[in-house]
């Protein structure tokens, strides 16, 4: 089975293919998505990457046994199952026909499209319509095809489902509002069919989908572009005159070294996901704190739960600034099997990159199939549910039922315990420890 680490940026769709494939092989894939395991223009131009993938391009995929690959259908390729590549010659071959649909026919009118709406790329009106009509004719093509079918190959979800699928991903979310879509209800069936397969929503989600055509925002494009400064006037004079042009010489050379280097640009499809709006920090109207987070997860990471990382969170931990939670999940009589449970868990994990840098938890998997619970520890910035403080954060907390912990209290210390050591009486759960998972 294979088993090892997928470098890529928050979001990215090309990487949800490799990510799906996985929850369906059971192949063991971590995901390096933010710091500091994997910061996006820094960590994938680095000589120790480039010497592994020479394009310096993600998603990029590293075994536990040094095998390497780069290209996100190769990656979803090996990470997946046979089941997934086809069980027959001809059925890997139309495989491979709708991978390569999706590449060919798909993503270029997608992002003609939706990449002004998002703010990456100037409005044209000409290129925009003539990219409609030309997704029209793919949503026509995939409508025929799937009249009588409920999966692209065969009668089981493959990799032509997964790649095609996240290709229309930005599509179906942004601009197919219903009256756009109506025409081609098969194909919207079959795409929500495919979203809604535990493996998918372990990675994506609730998709939802758009309601009203989203538009080209002039206003949100110009934000997102490189601000230029004006060149100072030229002051008349003798010495004095010289100063300015000193110093818009400066600011050039400064505006030019702020400017992304020739090896930093991204393809548009990666540039419409990795570039973002800047938003508001959830916790900017917090104090700062005295706790550093990070350096409580070296001790946790590196060095012994009980006996060092336990005591240095209890001792350092700024009980006004941050604060200790109980999540259960809340529809146990779901679970069926424990892999597929772990899923969930991963699924949430890895839909809170952003969180990251001001919580960390716990989470265990008790029990075993058809007879398992889930529940955690979670450590957040702040007094309050982190979750509710960005939409963002939302899509899996409300499985969750909610409890703030009293810091001082002795069933706060035991579950700390009992939760970041992996070992105990968990007297309140009434399943063994099967498995656990660590946000940090």
């Amino acid at each position: 089975m294979a088993a090892g680490t997928l470098y890529t940026y928050p979001e990215n769709w090309r990487a949800f293919k490799a990510q799906i494939a996985a929850q369906y092989s059971g192949a063991k894939l971590r995901v390096a998505s933010s710091p500091p395991d994997f910061i996006f223009g820094q960590t994938n131009h680095s000589p120790a990457f480039l010497s592994n993938f020479p394009l310096g391009k993600v998603p990029a995929f590293q075994g536990d046994d040094g095998f390497c690959l780069f290209e996100s259908n190769a990656i979803a390729h090996y990470l997946g199952s046979d089941a997934l590549r086809g069980s027959s010659k001809q059925a890997s071959a139309q495989v491979l026909q709708w991978m390569s649909f999706a590449d060919s026919e798909i993503i270029p009118p997608a992002s003609t499209w939706v990449f002004p709406t998002l703010g990456i790329m100037q409005y044209n009106k000409q290129a925009t319509e003539q990219a409609k009509e030309e997704v029209k004719r793919v949503l026509g093509v995939l409508n025929e095809h799937l009249k009588t079918r409920t999966f692209l190959v065969g009668e089981r979800v493959s990799l032509a489902d997964i790649t095609v699928t996240c290709s229309l991903l930005w599509l179906y979310k942004q601009v197919l509002e219903p009256s756009f879509r109506q025409a081609f209800p098969n194909t919207t069936r079959w795409f929500l069919t495919c979203v809604n397969q535990p493996q998918f929503r372990a990675v994506l989600g609730e998709v939802r989908l758009c309601e009203k055509m989203a538009q080209f925002d002039a206003k949100k494009f110009a934000e997102m572009q490189p601000k230029k400064e004006a060149a100072p006037k030229k002051e008349k004079g003798g010495k004095e005159g010289g100063k300015p042009e000193k110093k818009e010489k400066k600011e050039k050379k400064e505006e030019k070294k702020a400017a992304p280097a020739p090896e930093e640009e991204l393809d548009e499809c990666d540039a419409a996901l990795a570039s973002e709006p800047k938003t508001k920090d959830p916790f900017a109207h917090l104090p700062k704190s005295s706790f550093v987070m990070d350096e409580f997860k070296r001790k946790y990471s590196n060095e012994d739960t009980l006996s060092v990382a336990l005591p240095y969170f209890w001792e350092h931990l700024d009980r006004e600034g941050y604060s200790i939670w109980y999540g259960e999940y809340r529809f146990p009589e779901e679970l069926a099997m424990t892999f597929m449970s772990c899923n969930l868990i991963t699924g949430m994990f890895q839909r809170l990159e952003k969180l990251r840098k001001n919580a960390f938890a716990s989470v265990i998997l008790f029990g075993s199939n058809n007879d398992s619970s889930i529940s955690g520890i979670w450590v957040f910035r702040g007094q309050d549910l982190a979750f509710t403080l960005s939409d963002d954060w939302q899509v899996d907390y409300e499985s969750y039922s909610w409890r703030k912990l009293d810091v001082e209290s002795e069933e706060c210390c035991t579950m700390v315990k009992e939760y970041f050591a992996w070992e105990g009486e968990f007297k309140h759960v009434g399943k063994p420890f099967n498995q656990g998972k660590i946000f940090k």
